[in-house]
């Protein structure tokens, strides 16, 4: 053989290297480029998707949904994104522009499907009325319903990638299962708490599933309202102390997003227990809430311990 061919063959395999070094790491590993809202919505996506995907999480570690704000980078994984996985019910409002501006995917409500509970209480401001139209978005806060979510993941997943098919449904299975096994651990816990001490006192309207499910009151709102950075009135904060001291809640519960001055006010006028809860997102990847079976374990501890 010649220099020439030699000088072509190095050539050829130089060529090739090149071509896998500009490849992205999607497009090398197979995965599918996927982006979640929350911390939530992503952990339940991650579960499904396992080595196949290769997942975006907006919203980071401790944001409030209420509250986010989109950045640049937002834009850049949503218009590179296949998939848009959001909780719906209006909870990601603050997407909407940034989504119909940029996104080129399949996007996907993982609430679709669920029987979508109505705000118990009356909410003051008409525009957050509009806003959640939909009626209550926490529906992670009953496990049966993150099932609902699982089966949206899974089919559309599957079509999108029906060569893996098969590990999207035996993860989806699986992690059924886990979930199954998550509310049947829920409903001991709370056997725990006699069913007159099942009172809640929250800053807003967000446990409603979570009492519907598992048979709690709600007593109050430390803010009458859908947004966690409204302020009530004097007058309304009264009537709350009234109803906290004639029903004999216990503790009153907080988001750790939350500014706690209103509710620590409550919790001193009425000679309550103040306890802080994560209701939006899992902690970091090393923390006690780095899942959502973790996030709501430790709820559902802090909520029996501060109600017994």
């Amino acid at each position: 053989m010649n220099k020439k061919f030699y000088s072509i063959i190095a050539l050829t395999a130089v060529f090739a290297l090149l071509l896998a070094a500009c490849s992205s790491p999607s497009s090398t590993k197979g995965q599918i480029e996927v982006v979640a809202s929350t911390t939530i919505v992503g952990d339940v996506v991650s579960q499904i998707g396992g080595d196949h995907i290769q997942l975006t999480v907006l919203y980071p570690v401790g944001a409030d949904p209420h509250t986010f704000e989109p950045r640049p980078q937002d834009a850049a994984a949503i218009a590179d994104a296949k998939i848009v996985f959001l909780n719906g019910l209006e909870l990601e409002h603050s997407l909407e522009s940034i989504l119909e501006a940029n996104a080129t995917g399949t996007i996907v409500e993982v609430s679709n499907g669920v029987e979508v509970l109505a705000f118990e209480q009356a909410i003051q401001e008409s525009d957050e009325v509009h806003d959640h139209a939909a009626g209550d978005p926490h529906t992670w806060m009953d496990p049966n319903l993150v099932m609902t979510w699982v089966k949206n993941i899974e089919t559309t997943l599957s079509e999108l990638d029906p060569e893996n098919a098969a590990d999207y449904a035996a993860n989806a299975n699986n992690y059924i299962s886990e979930l199954t096994d998550l509310d049947a651990w829920i409903q001991t816990e709370v056997a725990k708490v006699p069913v007159e001490n099942r009172k809640l006192v929250t800053d807003h309207e967000n446990l409603g599933y979570f009492i519907h499910r598992y048979n709690f009151t709600l007593v109050g709102l430390v803010v009458d309202s859908l947004s966690t950075g409204a302020s009530p009135s004097a007058q309304e904060l009264s009537i709350l102390e009234d109803a906290i001291k004639e029903k004999g809640v216990k503790a009153i519960f907080i988001g750790a997003t939350v500014n706690p001055n209103l509710a620590n006010q409550v919790a001193s006028d009425t000679g309550t227990t103040l306890i802080t809860i994560d209701t939006a997102s899992l902690g970091g990847e090393d923390s006690d809430t780095a899942t959502y079976i973790q996030f709501m374990k430790k709820l559902v501890t802090a909520i029996v311990n501060g109600l017994q």
